[in-house]
């Protein structure tokens, strides 16, 4: 070959390669909406719940039933700067992708774990003093058009390239002066991305949710869930008819309805459906004295996608009084119930009802109770409304309900195959005791940052089950359950389902299971050393399945309390992980420590004085969602009582006032005085020696291996 044919060669084989990489560049930008319809398409994970269905079942089948128990680990990836892991990754032409603590995002070649890029939205410098509230963590991304679509803590909606990470545009969704917060993953749709927010527990909320243009960031339209001042007048007709289920002054108390979670948009219909949440306060009796069904709180809202106009609506729970939101998901489903083909829309929020939607119309098809529901009874066909049992809203006193209000479920994801027809639902089973007794209902009033609900929460008598939790399969056209497995642990994470007629799930002790869809027995179990919080999902690229998870202990139940504490997931001990399977699997990957309770630390040097002490507890009312109630930490945030830090009033100040760790998530009061600082720090020495014995009862049942661990931390 003369120097001319190589040439030759060589020019046609380089205009092949451009040809095909523009091909693969249009091909990429060109992945909207009729893409994520498409439930046939199984490589990738294009939006949270897969597809715009939000059905989280991939048709993917080269892992099945007969050979799950070969599944091993084929790449991870370790975080060691993360701490709740809670996101769905999703999985684009090769590349995955998903946000961690601080709203990090960051992307990986979904066949070898290699770092991409990595984008920081720096959020702890965009908070600076301003607030005192928020998460860490975040539940996901959206992806449309050759964009990921990111969503901050402080309140920011992000564009980004997906091929390099390069920020395309970023808007502001709220002021950083409200007592609000991102947890959510926004949802793109039709060249529009929306983000709503949460906070209703932090201030007089006014819920609202906003759509912005994809490809500039502009505000295309926003929805306000809940009416304002009718003095100032109406945004639409739908507030016009809303207010009239309201009495009082409820707009002095924001009404709630924030919608932080629960987006999905149905090509076939072209509505979006929102999910909606409680009341601000919880108590009704505050909110709206003479009762009132409070539209369009705790229900499913369907929206012109284009203009953000009323469609329809079907509430949940009337006039709630108990944070029973229906920020639960909202999947898409076809079935045939009495020989009639239904377009159905899945709901199975907190307040323990399955319900089946005729999505066209909104009318109600069916509703089961999937829990036990000691607030209602059931649901009126006629109606649509649930028949309450007297006494639930703790008007004759306190009063035992069930669920209480981490819900029958709470956002972690359900999942829908439509090969087996079943439903795999994260049910939670607990009960608490309400009561608004000493509490002045006509003076009660939330302020910003501050907060409040309006009614107190005390240990139930009983709870309705020697189990806390479990996953359960439920027949939404039979309206019964199929089989369920009882858990011995609260908080357990998302579902899978798959053609390979599987149900994958993380648990809250760290264990990563499958099942078989049709029967429930466990098939697979993996001891990934860790809490595991997110969901799973899977894909395939170049003939082999994965299936993808982040392990990590999250959300609201992770911040602490006795039971979360009593797992071991404490701060800054596990190292958070992205972890791959697929069957030819053969990493080698360390094991993580064993379940680790931090050492109080008593100091005989420090004397404690009562009545700071008691002062410093109530100003602890800001730092329990994060360091755990009763103090004891779940693996959110360092846990106090073991803290250096709180024994020394210069670190002390310079962490809480002067905001010096804000880019690791702990926020600046910087209105905190002198002596409330010294009250606070006596409460931690207060709680330290109190909970000793605690301490002890929990390391004399791991053995010896925690004072090893304190060793090793230097403590």
């Amino acid at each position: 070959m003369n120097n001319h044919q190589l040439g030759s060669v060589l020019s046609i084989t380089l205009g092949l390669l451009l040809f095909i990489s523009c091909q693969q560049e249009v091909h990429y930008q060109d992945l909207g909406d009729e893409a994520l319809s498409d439930i046939n398409r199984n490589a990738d994970w294009l939006a949270y719940g897969r597809t715009h269905y939000e059905r989280r079942f991939s048709p993917l089948k080269d892992i099945h039933t007969e050979n799950v128990n070969n599944l091993k680990v084929d790449w991870f990836l370790d975080l060691p700067n993360d701490i709740g892991l809670v996101s769905t990754p999703l999985v684009v032409d090769g590349i995955l992708y998903f946000t961690g603590t601080m709203n990090i995002v960051r992307a990986v070649d979904a066949v070898t774990g290699n770092m991409i890029w990595e984008y920081d939205p720096k959020v702890g410098e965009a908070i600076g003093n301003t607030r005192q509230v928020g998460w860490k963590h975040n539940r996901g991304l959206s992806f449309s058009k050759g964009k990921i679509f990111a969503a901050t803590w402080d309140g920011r909606l992000i564009a980004l390239e997906a091929k390099t990470g390069e920020e395309i545009w970023t808007t502001r969704t709220f002021s950083r002066e409200r007592s609000l917060y991102i947890t959510g993953a926004p949802k793109a749709f039709k060249d529009k991305v929306i983000i709503g927010n949460g906070g209703t527990e932090n201030g007089p909320t006014r819920g609202f949710i906003t759509a912005y243009d994809a490809e500039t960031g502009e505000e295309a339209w926003k929805f306000y869930i809940v009416p304002g001042n009718p003095a100032d007048g109406f945004e639409n007709e739908a507030m016009e008819m809303a207010a009239k289920t309201w009495t009082g002054e409820w707009w002095k108390h924001g009404g709630g309805g924030n919608a932080w979670h629960g987006f999905t948009y149905d090509p076939e219909f072209d509505a979006l459906y929102i999910g909606t949440g409680n009341g601000s306060p919880w108590n009704r009796k505050i909110r709206s004295p003479e009762g009132g069904d409070n539209l369009f709180l705790c229900s499913i809202l369907a929206l012109d996608p284009d203009t953000g106009e009323y469609l329809w609506h079907y509430q949940t729970t009337p006039g709630e009084s108990w944070d029973y939101n229906s920020n639960m998901d909202i999947v898409l489903a076809d079935l045939s119930i009495e020989g009639k083909e239904v377009k159905a829309l899945l709901h199975a929020p907190k307040n323990g009802f399955f319900y089946v939607i005729d999505r066209a119309t909104g009318k109600l098809v069916s509703a089961e109770p999937f829990v036990e529901t000691t607030w209602a009874s059931h649901i009126d066909m006629a109606t649509g409304k649930p028949v309450e049992i007297p006494g639930a809203r703790y008007e004759n006193g306190p009063v035992d309900i069930m669920p209480n209000p981490w819900g029958a479920h709470s956002w972690q994801s359900m999942s829908y195959n439509p090969q087996s027809g079943l439903v795999y639902i994260p049910t939670l089973h607990q009960a608490v005791k309400f009561s608004d007794e000493g509490i002045d209902l006509e003076s009660w009033q939330a302020e910003e940052f501050s907060g409040g609900i309006g009614v107190s929460m005390l240990a139930a008598d009983r709870q309705p089950r020697d189990y806390p939790a479990s996953l359960i399969a439920w027949d939404p056209v039979k309206q019964k359950m199929a089989w369920t497995v009882p858990q011995d642990h609260f908080w357990n994470a998302g579902t899978l389902t798959t053609g390979g007629n599987l149900v994958f799930q993380g648990r809250s002790d760290g264990k990563f299971l499958a099942y078989d869809a049709g029967t429930g027995d466990a098939l697979w179990i993996f001891n990934a050393g860790l809490g595991i919080s997110a969901p799973p999902i899977t894909y395939k690229i170049d003939g082999k399945q994965y299936i993808a998870l982040l392990v990590g202990f999250g959300g609201g139940y992770a911040r602490g309390g006795w039971e979360a504490h009593a797992l071991g997931w404490s701060y800054r001990m596990h190292t958070r992980r992205l972890i791959v399977f697929s069957l030819e699997g053969n990493a080698d990957m360390s094991p993580l420590p064993p379940p680790h309770y931090p050492r109080p630390i008593v100091d005989p040097n420090f004397t404690i004085d009562e009545e700071l002490a008691v002062a410093g507890g109530q100003l602890y009312w800001s730092c329990f969602n994060c360091h755990g109630g009763g103090m004891f930490g779940g693996g959110m945030a360092p846990d106090l009582r073991a803290s250096a830090i709180a024994l020394d009033k210069s670190a002390f100040t310079s962490v809480v006032r002067d905001g010096s760790r804000i880019n690791m998530g702990m926020p600046s009061y910087a209105d905190m005085s002198d002596q409330e600082l010294e009250a606070l720090m006596h409460f931690i020495r207060l709680r330290a020696k109190e909970t000793l014995p605690a301490y002890e009862s929990l390391v004399n049942q791991a053995g010896s291996e925690n004072d090893q661990a304190e060793e090793e931390m230097g403590h």
